[in-house]
């Protein structure tokens, strides 16, 4: 079963550890400073809601939801334009997995079905994700799960692959 609960203050050193790994390390900043980003989510100075996904009871990984109507009013908006191009109702998520011995065994896809499920039972319509376009196991990951590149917006958003989730699809 999949589970989701906040991330609180006493997460946080564990999280460093995980932003630490090398299968996090490609995809992410420096382990202390996305730390802090959490911390201040933590704190309630980001609108970014992060938790950690559980397992059958065992903390697996991490996945947050930021709100682009938000984003848009912070200096996230100047280092990402494409932000402008999305619908200000959207949400994005991001999401990595603690060991990389649990990559490519579908979790990924089965953690962001449950929490699109979530999401759409909060009310929010349209779902984004932004992987790198050069990670190909999240990009796999994440059609699996019921997400699609926004035509639109290919070859405008940098090192950026931006995909919604289509509401019919991945979350069975």
């Amino acid at each position: 079963m999949i589970t989701f609960r906040p991330v609180t203050h006493e997460d946080l050193p564990t999280l460093e550890i995980w932003m630490a790994r090398p299968h996090w390390r490609k995809w992410w900043g420096e382990p202390i400073e996305e730390t802090g980003y959490v911390r201040e989510m933590v704190e309630g100075r980001d609108t970014t809601l992060p938790f950690i996904f559980r397992l059958d009871g065992l903390d697996k990984g991490y996945i947050q939801v930021w709100y682009v109507k938000d984003q848009l009013e912070t200096d996230f908006a100047k280092d990402y334009p494409w932000l402008n191009l999305l619908p200000r109702e959207a949400v994005g998520v991001d999401l990595s997995i603690a060991d990389e011995e649990d990559l490519s065994k579908g979790i990924g896809t089965r953690v962001l079905q449950a929490f699109v499920r979530k999401l759409r039972q909060d009310g929010y319509d349209r779902i984004i994700i932004d992987p790198d376009p050069a990670n190909q196991r999240a990009v796999k990951a994440y059609r699996k799960a019921g997400f699609r590149e926004i035509p639109d917006l290919l070859g405008k958003t940098d090192d950026s692959l931006l995909m919604e989730h289509m509401n019919t699809e991945g979350v069975s």
